[in-house]
């Protein structure tokens, strides 16, 4: 008989702490649903800059999904939506510049890592190109970022960005996927879960 009792308080416990974090997942995407392979993220706590706020964030695994993908809706207030918004607007060229940088610069630090284990094969640092278009869509303003592999044709990572104002704020949608259809696809669909 004792040991039901903590068999029932360990079920409870666990059952108000599984209630406490039901709210750390965010509304998800209505178009993309878990019955086609999407699973929501959790975003309740985790997102500790001012001014920003997570909405939804959703991933589509290559288990469940004939093609991988993300989708998210983030907001923006203040400062950072307006120094966004601008670049989005004036400079999209230089997000992809940062993304090539980014990918450049952890590059660097994998070979460096590896110079300083006794292991002397150094892999080749992979070379990619990036690409930047804005789009006009029905859903609002898009940018796609296409960053290609110049080792391996064919393969290509596409993020489609659609933005605009609601009220003070800038609201983002980003899609992330292997083809510039399915990322606009996604990036439409979160855009019209806002």
């Amino acid at each position: 008989m004792r040991s039901r009792f903590h068999v029932t308080a360990f079920f409870a416990a666990g059952v108000f702490l599984l209630a406490g974090c039901a709210n750390q997942f965010g509304a998800g995407i209505a178009e993309l649903p878990a019955s086609e392979g999407w699973h929501r993220l959790p975003i309740g706590s985790w997102v500790l800059n001012d001014g920003l706020e997570a909405r939804a964030m959703v991933f589509c695994p290559h288990e469940t999904c004939v093609q991988q993908g993300f989708a998210a809706v983030i907001a923006l207030e203040g400062d950072q939506a307006r120094d966004m918004e601008r670049a989005l607007s004036e400079s999209p060229a230089s997000l992809g510049q940062a993304f090539a940088r980014l990918a450049a610069a952890k590059a660097a630090e994998r070979r460096k890592a590896l110079r300083s284990q006794k292991n002397k094969t150094e892999p080749k640092a992979a070379r990619s190109a990036t690409d930047v278009a804005k789009f006009d869509s029905a859903e609002g303003r898009g940018i796609l970022v296409t960053i290609r592999s110049l080792d391996t044709p064919g393969r290509q990572a596409v993020t489609a960005i659609l933005y605009g104002r609601e009220a003070s704020r800038l609201v983002v949608a980003l899609g992330v996927s292997d083809t510039a259809e399915a990322a606009r696809r996604d990036a439409e669909a979160a855009w019209r879960s806002r």
